[in-house]
């Protein structure tokens, strides 16, 4: 495997800059009558990926007055019983969009199973939630409305609202070239906005792609080379998002979620588990499908320490701890979660275009 750590392509980082640039989806003044205005994903050169490309569903593209109206949908309150809380309730933008508890909460006080996931880079997925249970982020965006533990609604009851309200009438309207509202609608719009949100502008990118040679500190060096090397960290964890889009037991110890057993009832898929990808890191805490680790440092002891090989269903990727061959001692485990912390895109992080529109 190459080492993405080695800025081999920086010659054409002053070539490139531009490319990394985002713009912001704003509402267009076209009419209904002209359609919505066909939005390109704003992405640098070095996120192609040839394994996993784009997955852009042909019956949702995206357009600029869908994303509008479906970043105003992810801030809207509206979608739970009691409009107390949206879909930025548990998953906050200068956290990664995901949630800094470890359980996020419902309306009535319910609490979840599973640490909320981040939502960032997901135009590139097929599988969501940590069990797999969606196979688009339409249909995961469907499910928290009617779940009891979050939004405690109803579609129907929902639909009502927004159908009463002074603005959605004419968004929906230009976001899909025809007056209506209805729950597919509605995830449609949540879904493209949800497409929008990449995040490439780390230090590792300057770094390895854009041949600033300054952006990395002496630790995050030596925690990079260990990351692609003898940590085995990438062997999962790969760039441009790091991540693999496998479901994978990694050997966590006491636990008793089923994880994709849960949805297929086959006992080898128990203890599997979405692999996430792994940018911003630094501030998605905590970590792990039940936010068990409340540090980076935890979760690198215990790939470095704790892994049970027992486990049955141990992921094949996992090969390295059987063969013994991942053997880090506590300075590099401090360089590895330094580097873990280059992963982080501040812009992204702070970025008006994905705030709170309303």
């Amino acid at each position: 495997m190459r080492n993405l750590g080695i800025p081999l392509l920086a010659v054409l980082g002053p070539i490139m800059v531009l490319a990394a640039c985002r713009k912001d989806p704003a509402m267009s003044d076209n009419t209904v009558g002209s359609g919505p205005t066909p939005l390109t994903l704003d992405i640098p050169w070095w996120a192609e990926d040839e394994f996993y490309p784009l997955n852009l569903p042909a019956d949702n593209p995206l357009t600029v007055e869908g994303v509008a109206l479906g970043r105003k949908l992810f801030y809207e309150k509206a979608l739970s019983n009691d409009y107390s809380m949206s879909c930025a309730s548990c998953h906050r933008q200068e956290h990664a969009f995901t949630d800094p508890r470890r359980f996020s909460i419902g309306t009535d006080g319910s609490v979840g199973r599973r640490n909320s996931m981040p939502v960032q880079n997901l135009a590139w997925e097929h599988i969501f939630f940590w069990d797999a249970r969606a196979s688009s982020l339409e249909d995961q965006a469907l499910r928290p409305v009617r779940d009891p533990a979050e939004m405690r609604n109803d579609w129907p009851t929902v639909e009502d609202r927004l159908r009463s309200h002074p603005e959605y009438p004419a968004l929906f309207a230009k976001a899909f070239g025809t007056p209506g509202i209805d729950s597919m609608r509605v995830v449609k719009a949540i879904a493209q906005f949800e497409r929008t949100l990449v995040s490439f502008n780390s230090a590792y990118d300057r770094f390895a792609f854009l041949g600033d040679s300054s952006a990395l500190t002496e630790p995050q060096r030596r925690g990079m080379d260990l990351f692609f090397g003898e940590g085995h960290c990438a062997d999962c964890h790969m760039p441009p998002r790091f991540n693999d889009q496998n479901i994978q037991n990694v050997g966590l110890p006491g636990d008793d979620d089923l994880g994709l057993m849960g949805i297929t009832g086959n006992e080898a898929d128990r203890g599997r588990f979405k692999n996430v990808g792994i940018r911003n890191i630094a501030v998605t805490a905590p970590y792990m499908h039940d936010g068990r680790f409340a540090t980076l440092a935890e979760v690198v002891d215990f790939y470095a320490r704790d892994v049970v090989l027992s486990t049955p269903n141990l992921d094949g990727h996992m090969l390295p701890w059987l063969m013994h061959q991942v053997d880090l001692d506590h300075a590099e485990r401090a360089d590895l979660v330094a580097f873990l912390h280059a992963l982080t895109d501040p812009v992204f992080l702070s970025d008006p275009a994905f705030s709170d529109p309303n």
